[in-house]
């Protein structure tokens, strides 16, 4: 007599349907089911609970899971949208969408200013951006003086903070997004264009355990 209950019947924690995150983000339900394989196979490559925590974010991405990392940490913090210290499949598929090279530029500016906006006040002050271009520059491996920091961090403050108040806001960031595109060079991944074709190559190729759901 067979089982009655099919081992594919069985999904991560925070599972949702394909056809409903298709129609809400850039990607179609083919590419939403081979993103659910990727999934898994990061949701299973160190705590092996259908969830990402935060090492696996970080060794799928930077193949570091102790090493602090601020860049890291925040990206992981804006896919983490309940705030529970995981990542589930749906919030995975609708933030990595804002990636996707079909998403409007408006998402991408958003999610950069979130990004750089550490304290979650609504604004960018000049402390903030100091830390996240030291991020930046340590997980580039590129180790530049302190003055050659402070001009860089002085400079573009300078030119984002256009009202001169000492914070940069929505808008301004938004205007100095668009005169400098290289701001979201990082914020379009092309490979999501044709996610059934390949994964990305940071994937972790790890075998998956035998009790991960289908």
């Amino acid at each position: 007599m067979g089982c009655m209950f099919s081992k594919q019947q069985i999904h991560t924690p925070g599972y949702e349907d394909p056809v409903l995150l298709a129609s809400e983000t850039s990607f179609t339900v083919s590419e939403v089911e081979a993103l659910y394989e990727l999934f898994k196979k990061l949701s299973y490559s160190i705590i092996k609970d259908g969830l990402i925590h935060k090492e696996e974010f970080q060794f799928a991405l930077f193949r570091n899971s102790t090493k602090a990392n601020l860049f890291a940490d925040r990206v992981f913090d804006l896919f983490d949208v309940k705030r529970n210290g995981v990542i589930e499949f749906g919030e995975f598929v609708r933030s990595l969408s804002v990636f996707h090279p079909n998403a409007p530029e408006s998402k991408k500016i958003e999610f950069a200013f979130r990004l750089y906006d550490l304290r979650h006040t609504g604004s960018i002050e000049r402390v903030e951006l100091k830390e996240m271009v030291l991020a930046l520059l340590n997980e580039s491996d590129l180790h530049l003086s302190d003055e050659i920091v402070e001009t860089i961090v002085d400079n573009t403050f300078k030119q984002a903070d256009s009202n001169g108040d000492g914070k940069i806001d929505p808008d301004e960031f938004k205007v100095f997004a668009k005169k400098n595109p290289a701001l979201l060079k990082n914020m379009t991944l092309p490979y999501l264009k044709d996610i059934t074709m390949a994964f990305p190559s940071f994937i972790v190729h790890s075998d998956i355990s035998e009790d991960m759901p289908i």
